[in-house]
């Protein structure tokens, strides 16, 4: 045995009773009743007692249990002196209820130092403490010391297997811990490989497709504008330009989608910031930043996007207020706009469209909400996710 086993505490996991099974906390349960009802019925058994006798014992065996429940606690806290102090406590105690001849309260109690100090404190702490008690317990029963000496070696052993069961039992926990860290850190590079396996397919695909239209538009753009001047090449000139601004916006979100994929995502404040540069909008953020999810992320990023396109849609010209809030579980949406010469009613019912739809179901998938309808003066997108 090193010198440290003599002052080191037994783990936490070794002392603390969350993590038993239910058979053990019955056992345990079941223990700690039949140990009271011991000391109740050993306290009144043997004589006659008064009301005030009986207020007396009663009080006193609630005491001994108030002070035990303390020095579990505070061995849990590893705190040495304490502990020492509530276990003086109870050794008194028991010496009380043995001058008062209340002797099975007395054997519980000194039985109960015994085996829960050798069980939770440091060897160098709980062997003398375990002495003490059984010295005490064999003192006062001498009359048979063949049984006396077999009790105290009975008690020596019972402490010293519960310390090495729940040595044990913390390890094992201690391990299944360690091993479900490992699982879920190997899930989530799993996850990440993958994620990065999908970004860079759909970099050669989609991010290289669309960076071949965006040359070719721009060719065909070079080749009409050296055409003479006409409706017809007025008309597809333009919309020429509108494809190929319509490709660089794609270009643009892949470009974000795959810095997702990868987890490379900029602050969302920044990325709604530059979704209404050119727009007559205001971004307003509250609450303290922190970084989101991945999923909570795009999410906002995408009802910010829908938002917006259905006000140039239903409400052109009208000023939107974007406000962003990161709550403590989670982060709120709100895009709302002051109306405009486009008509309002084709969203007056929450979720109409087929791009809020979207929304939504992509809200309801993280565990959050989405409304739209009316407001004030406009028409307001309210979501919320847990992030």
């Amino acid at each position: 045995m090193t010198p440290a086993s003599w002052t080191s505490w037994p783990s936490r996991e070794a002392l603390s009773r969350d993590r038993r099974t239910r058979s053990r906390i019955v056992i345990a349960w079941s223990v700690r009743v039949g140990l009271l009802t011991l000391m109740f019925w050993g306290t009144f058994t043997g004589g006659t007692f008064g009301p005030w006798e009986i207020a007396v014992g009663l009080l006193g065996v609630l005491a001994c249990a108030l002070l035990a429940v303390a020095f579990f606690r505070a061995s849990l806290e590893n705190r040495l002196w304490p502990s020492l102090g509530l276990l003086a406590l109870l050794m008194l105690a028991a010496l009380g209820a043995q001058q008062t001849g209340a002797s099975v309260p007395a054997v519980v109690l000194w039985c109960g130092c015994a085996v829960t100090a050798l069980e939770r404190l440091p060897l160098a702490a709980g062997i003398p403490s375990t002495a003490v008690a059984l010295g005490t317990y064999a003192a006062v029963n001498s009359d048979n010391w063949v049984n006396t000496a077999v009790t105290t070696a009975g008690l020596c052993l019972a402490g010293y297997v519960l310390r090495l069961d729940a040595e044990a039992r913390g390890s094992a926990h201690r391990l299944l811990a360690q091993e479900r860290a490992a699982r879920v850190a190997e899930a989530e590079t799993a996850a990440l490989d993958e994620r990065s396996r999908i970004a860079r397919e759909i970099h050669d695909v989609l991010a290289h497709s669309l960076s071949a239209q965006l040359v070719h538009l721009e060719a065909a753009r070079l080749l009409i504008e050296r055409e003479p001047a006409g409706e017809f090449r007025d008309q597809v000139l333009q919309r020429v330009v509108a494809a190929r601004s319509m490709a660089r916006e794609g270009l643009a979100e892949t470009r974000q989608a795959l810095s997702a994929l990868r987890g490379e995502v900029s602050p969302v404040e920044d990325f709604l910031r530059q979704l209404v540069a050119a727009e007559p909008a205001e971004v307003r953020v509250e609450g303290e930043h922190r970084t989101l999810t991945a999923e909570a992320s795009q999410t906002v990023r995408r009802v910010a996007q829908e938002a917006l396109t259905n006000v140039r849609k239903h409400a052109p010209g009208a000023r939107v207020l974007i406000r962003l809030e990161y709550l403590p579980d989670g982060i709120a949406l709100e895009v709302s706009d002051s109306g405009g010469r486009g008509p309002v009613g084709d969203l007056a019912v929450s979720g109409s469209g087929y791009g809020l739809l979207g929304m939504r179901e992509r809200a309801e998938l993280l565990g959050g909400t989405l409304e739209a309808g009316p407001g004030e003066e406009g028409f307001v997108v309210s979501l919320r996710v847990p992030a």
